[in-house]
């Protein structure tokens, strides 16, 4: 039998992860502390089908926890910790299990907010966190890799009243002792960190329509995804390279934007001429942008999430780009090619 508090964080999960301004495809994560047992969102599942099958998996707190302090690398994936005879589908825990384990208040929802990841990318951003987040016990953590070295960098800054995180290069989580506060400080903490949306030029549908001919691409459904390229200050941005994990786990490193007289055809030519996949999604400065044919709902939800933080980041700001390293170290991580092999296999949706 289910908690009254544990039923109110399934009505949560669905409401925060069906917002694309806070969670896209799989990523964000919630979670609650219950007599022992931490229970998390499934590696791989998406948050808004949190009231139409089962998201959630049940790990053994204190014993996490206590491998933390060891330092023992089986936190890494958590699998290890799960409570196998209440996990009856069999799923993993999410990526980032032992970031939520550390937070000791009871709830814990971890977003992928467009308004926190437009500052958390930028050099200055934790000085505009502190201005904007004044009387809100919050800590700033520069950019780890999600999952235990996010963890332990998130050890090293959080306080015992710490109640949000602002990632750098990543996101937020918030935490209070029930669904209902947790819920109102992720608002609260959304609407301080609000940034104006630049107003992007419609796309040139004719002109891509032409660019795509002879292709495996086609343009998007959702309109917004043009915005990266048609406004031109956010293809300036994208061009710059990865600046949020998620959009490397979906998308691939950086952002393909097309040089002049380039045509999808030409585009996918030289990218298989080469031996080297070819992007999902293809910007067209002025014009817009054009999605392979069979991309995929996380690749889709991922172009959207683009177009809305890069038009809420100030052409002049100063940047932190994630680094070859840091990019080379998502695409080649275990517990990302499991998100990815769940992506590329549409189960994600299920």
């Amino acid at each position: 039998m289910r908690s009254s508090e544990f039923e109110a964080l399934l009505d949560v999960s669905a409401r925060v992860g069906a917002d694309p301004a806070l969670v896209q495809a799989a990523g964000g994560n919630t979670s609650i502390k219950e007599g022992g047992t931490l229970w998390i969102k499934a590696s791989g599942l998406w948050l808004m089908q949190a009231r139409q099958r089962d998201v959630m998996v049940p790990v053994a707190l204190d014993a996490l926890l206590d491998a933390l302090e060891r330092d023992d690398p089986s936190t890494e994936k958590a699998q290890d910790f799960v409570i196998a005879d209440r996990n009856p589908s069999g799923l993993r825990p999410s990526i980032e299990t032992t970031v939520h384990a550390l937070m000791p208040q009871k709830v814990v929802i971890h977003v992928h907010c467009v308004e926190t990841i437009a500052t958390a990318v930028q050099v200055n951003g934790e000085t505009i966190a502190a201005s904007k987040l004044s009387g809100i016990p919050h800590a700033f953590v520069p950019y780890a890799r999600p999952g235990l070295p996010l963890a332990k960098a998130i050890a090293t800054r959080i306080r015992p009243d710490t109640s949000v995180l602002i990632l750098g290069n990543h996101g937020l989580a918030v935490a209070a002792e029930t669904v209902a506060e947790a819920e109102l400080l992720l608002a609260e903490v959304s609407n301080r960190l609000a940034l104006p949306r630049r107003k992007a030029p419609d796309a040139d549908l004719a002109a891509l329509s032409r660019l795509a001919v002879g292709s495996n691409f086609a343009l998007p459904e959702d309109s917004l995804i043009h915005d990266a390229a048609t406004d031109l200050a956010s293809c300036r941005i994208a061009a710059g390279g990865s600046l949020y994990p998620d959009h490397v786990i979906f998308l691939g490193r950086g952002s393909f934007v097309a040089a002049p007289g380039e045509t999808a055809a030409a585009i996918e030519e030289r990218h298989r001429g080469e031996g080297v996949s070819v992007p999902p999604a293809l910007l067209f400065p002025g014009k817009g942008v054009l999605v392979s044919k069979e991309v995929t709902a996380g690749a889709l939800a991922m172009a959207r999430c683009l177009s809305d933080v890069l038009g809420r980041i100030n052409e002049g700001a100063r940047l932190r780009y994630l680094t070859d390293a840091e990019n080379a170290e998502l695409l080649g991580w275990d517990a990302e090619k499991y998100r990815q092999e769940l992506n590329r296999a549409g189960k994600t949706l299920q």
